[in-house]
């Protein structure tokens, strides 16, 4: 069977509509011409190198310094996360609408840092998630185990 002067552009759906837009072309609410991009395209599954974008579009820009950078600086967002999560002390003359302020812009601080983390972590790279991780186990060693140690000190069960 010969394929000479088939062309898939010509396809048509069952709807009617045109396919040719399906090939590579303008698509529709893309804003532009896919064909000529010279982007990296995103990863969709765990990968291992230098070459990856962090939040920002053209961070760390395949630059070890800036890769090493910018998985510190992941790694310290997990541990401001971890930190922030024990809620403030208020002093005791405090009124309460300035203590339920102050926790709710903690709150709302440590909620920022940990969606940063989390779309950190989106960008499929092995070093970001290991440096998220870290992040958030360092935190939690730092406040929360060190914590439990000293509620079970101050409460003897004997």
């Amino acid at each position: 069977m010969s394929h000479e002067g088939h062309h898939h552009g010509d396809l048509v759906n069952m709807s009617g509509g045109d396919m040719a837009g399906m090939s590579g072309g303008n698509m529709p609410g893309m804003g532009g011409d896919l064909r000529n991009t010279t982007k990296a395209m995103m990863h969709s599954s765990l990968y291992w190198g230098k070459n990856a974008t962090i939040l920002f579009s053209g961070w760390p820009n395949q630059n070890l310094g800036m890769y090493m950078l910018a998985s510190f600086f992941v790694f310290l967002l997990a541990i401001a996360a971890e930190v922030l999560s024990v809620s403030p002390t208020v002093k005791a003359g405090a009124s309460a609408s300035k203590a339920r302020a102050i926790q709710a812009s903690v709150y709302a601080l440590r909620i920022g840092f940990t969606y940063l983390v989390m779309l950190s972590v989106m960008s499929f790279n092995i070093g970001i998630f290991i440096a998220a991780v870290a992040g958030h186990t360092l935190g939690f060693f730092l406040i929360k185990a060190r914590s439990h140690v000293l509620a079970n000190q101050a409460d003897p069960k004997v």
